[in-house]
């Protein structure tokens, strides 16, 4: 095919990774939202907030509703969120927010 194919699925290789990546997060932090209250956006302002942040960095609907309808199915996935604190080098705070 030549080495323009090559350079040009590279480039769609690397932009889907970074896709990927960019979807998992959001639909992690929808999943988080949508199960600590009400999976409705109306009712949850942590929920509408997490959408509007999404949205504004292009998520597909698809992933927002998968997101969603997860958290309300009651699958065998639980996130928690956890916080980490300690010390690193010359005293400094290190503080590690994560999801389990």
């Amino acid at each position: 095919m030549g080495r323009a194919h090559e350079v040009r699925a590279a480039s769609m290789a690397k932009t889907a990774a970074i896709k990927s990546k960019l979807y998992s997060r959001f639909g992690k932090e929808l999943y988080i939202a949508a199960k600590s209250g009400v999976p409705d956006p109306d009712m949850n302002l942590s929920l509408k907030r997490k959408i509007a942040e999404a949205k504004s960095n292009q998520v597909p609907a698809d992933v927002i509703k998968r997101a969603i309808d997860k958290a309300k199915g009651g699958t065998d996935e639980n996130y928690t969120e956890a916080r980490y604190e300690g010390f690193g080098p010359g005293n400094s705070t290190v503080i590690v927010d994560c999801l389990t």
